[in-house]
């Protein structure tokens, strides 16, 4: 077994002519791992993207099985990139789950890419408070990405223009008005306050709720029936169909859909967090939802442990072993993330994944 100056010495040796190899991302130094290997013994660590049969590699290609008297391994590690940030301005082609937002707001993320059952054209997905500033934009607004709290510039940064969105109602709102802005935050999201109308703290067995809607706001009119929501959810055009891959960061191509449920592991990809897991707690839930100084009702809501941050809404949820929709993130605490099922979504704004 080679010492281990022979391995470096070996590694030097054959570095440069190897990396000019089909296939080959790097050379270094490391475990033998197959069989034949003595415990510890050191060799020489061909990196690969793929590995292949050797009757798919020309003769030049094939790493030999020694070099210098040290013997030689092959590790795959698929294709190596620099990791970006969700926050960053991805040019000249933006993939799903990063910063995007209304040119209004701060920043939310970008789900998906769905195709509109009518037009068949091709839609970004996100929440209505992400791309629609929580009812007070216009059909045709801009667009940015990365959001503007992430630097996004209007217009430098404009990559689409809002189409429609789901109202949020509000108690008592027959036919809502437009809301202020969203407050600034951290990402700009809004990271909701949650009152839970069926004791979700014993639901969860912890002894806090997962967030209270302030008292003054709750009782400020009593008399104000609730309205019913069941999505926050909007679609943008973008100007150009082809900037965008449809591949979500850390997960890939989503492809269909599959209801929540208990017990159920779901994936993430968002603006602020990037790639987290959870797992469905609760189903069927009736939440209310801080929007500033309103508060609005959503029921059949899906309700998670804790995988997301202000900046996350509008985050596609897919479960955890296939790659397939569940949801549309939209709010949470530092106990708790909710979205809405995403075939309401997909119903009410009439698209398809």
């Amino acid at each position: 077994m080679a010492n281990g100056q022979d391995v470096f010495q070996a590694q030097a040796a054959v570095q440069d002519e190897f990396m000019s190899r089909e296939n080959v991302v790097g050379v270094a130094v490391g475990f033998k791992e197959d069989k034949t290997a003595t415990q510890g013994e050191v060799s020489v660590v061909v990196l690969v993207e793929q590995k292949k049969p050797l009757a798919a590699l020309s003769a030049r290609d094939v790493i030999p099985p020694n070099v210098d008297g040290v013997r030689t391994d092959v590790y795959e590690v698929g294709y190596l990139r620099a990791f970006a940030t969700p926050r960053d301005r991805f040019r000249p082609t933006i993939p799903s789950g990063v910063s995007i937002g209304h040119y209004k707001i701060t920043a939310g993320t970008l789900g998906t890419i769905v195709t509109d059952r009518i037009s068949g054209e091709k839609l970004i997905l996100s929440n209505n408070h992400v791309l629609a500033n929580s009812n007070s934009a216009e059909i045709g607004d801009p667009i940015l990405q990365p959001g503007p709290t992430d630097g996004g510039q209007n217009p430098a940064d404009t990559v689409a223009r809002l189409e429609r969105f789901v109202r949020i109602r509000f108690p008592g709102d027959d036919d809502p008005g437009p809301l202020p802005p969203t407050p600034p935050g951290e990402g700009g999201c809004l990271l909701a306050l949650v009152n839970l109308l069926n004791a979700l703290s014993g639901l969860l067995g912890q002894e806090k709720q997962v967030a209270v809607v302030p008292k003054e706001q709750a009782q400020e009119n009593p008399k104000v029936q609730a309205v019913d929501n069941m999505v926050d959810a909007a679609v943008a055009k973008p100007l150009d169909p082809n900037m965008f891959t449809g591949e979500i960061r850390n997960i890939g191509m989503v492809s269909g859909t599959k209801p929540a449920a208990l017990g159920m592991g779901v994936r993430k990809s968002g603006r602020t967090t990037d790639f987290t897991t959870g797992t469905v707690t609760l189903v069927n839930a009736t939440v209310n939802i801080s929007y500033g100084s309103q508060s609005a009702r959503f029921v059949n809501q899906v309700i998670t442990t804790a995988m997301s941050q202000g900046g996350d809404s509008g985050s596609l949820i897919v479960d955890g072993t296939e790659n397939k929709a569940v949801g549309l993130l939209f709010a949470g605490s530092t106990q708790a993330t909710i979205f809405n099922p995403i075939d309401l979504v997909l119903n009410e704004l009439q698209i398809d994944i």
